[in-house]
């Protein structure tokens, strides 16, 4: 995604990415990794070195300071301008949100600019954790830093949903809380959990 962004030139062009995980790899390890679902066409192979150069990535655990004031010091060397935004983007276990959004508040917030938050994954596993994780949320960042999303309802199975009911008048007046039971959506994908069964286990899927 981020690839397509910078591809068609939607983002500033100073935009810096950088990559923070546990996982002990160096950038060309990630470019080995991803490059096979990157969709390049042979017109844009000079843009995408020019995206990788635009790229870094920092190991670091999630629970200690220090490791975020390291992931800080690797920001600043690319804030050479007056203005300097950090937006975070948190594909992580929930297990881990409280840590990590800590860490970002202390370590991480921006000096001269804005700093936002992007939750993705379910916002904890019930009612009870998830009102535990917004409180938590709101005494770190006030509300308009903070973006929650679920990756699902990107899905374009579940846009073209929309697209089907309020673009035909047989399905609009029908389709609502009066005439339907329930929802059952089955999406089946070409590959497995791929290590992050545990994951799936107390927050996703099987959950």
């Amino acid at each position: 995604t981020l690839w397509f962004l910078f591809r068609d030139k939607l983002l500033p062009e100073n935009t810096k990415f950088i990559g923070y995980a546990r996982t002990r790899q160096t950038l060309e390890d990630l470019k080995t990794n991803y490059v096979k679902y990157m969709k390049i066409k042979p017109n844009e192979e000079k843009r995408f070195k020019q995206f990788w150069t635009h790229n870094s990535y920092i190991t670091g655990s999630y629970d200690k300071r220090r490791d975020f004031e390291f992931l800080n010091q690797e920001i600043c060397k690319y804030e050479r301008g007056e203005v300097a935004n950090r937006l975070f983007y948190l594909a992580l276990p929930p297990s881990v949100f409280e840590d990590a959004t800590v860490n970002i508040r202390n370590a991480c917030t921006a000096i001269k600019g804005w700093t936002r938050i992007i939750i993705e994954k379910p916002f904890g596993r019930d009612a009870e954790s998830s009102q535990r994780l917004s409180n938590h949320l709101a005494e770190l960042f006030k509300e308009e830093q903070i973006y929650r999303i679920d990756h699902y309802l990107g899905k374009e199975m579940v846009q073209n949903l929309m697209t089907i009911r309020f673009g035909n008048r047989i399905f609009s007046p029908t389709w609502n809380r009066e005439n339907i039971a329930s929802v059952l959506i089955s999406f089946k994908e070409p590959f497995g959990t791929e290590g992050r069964g545990g994951y799936f286990d107390d927050f996703g899927i099987i959950r």
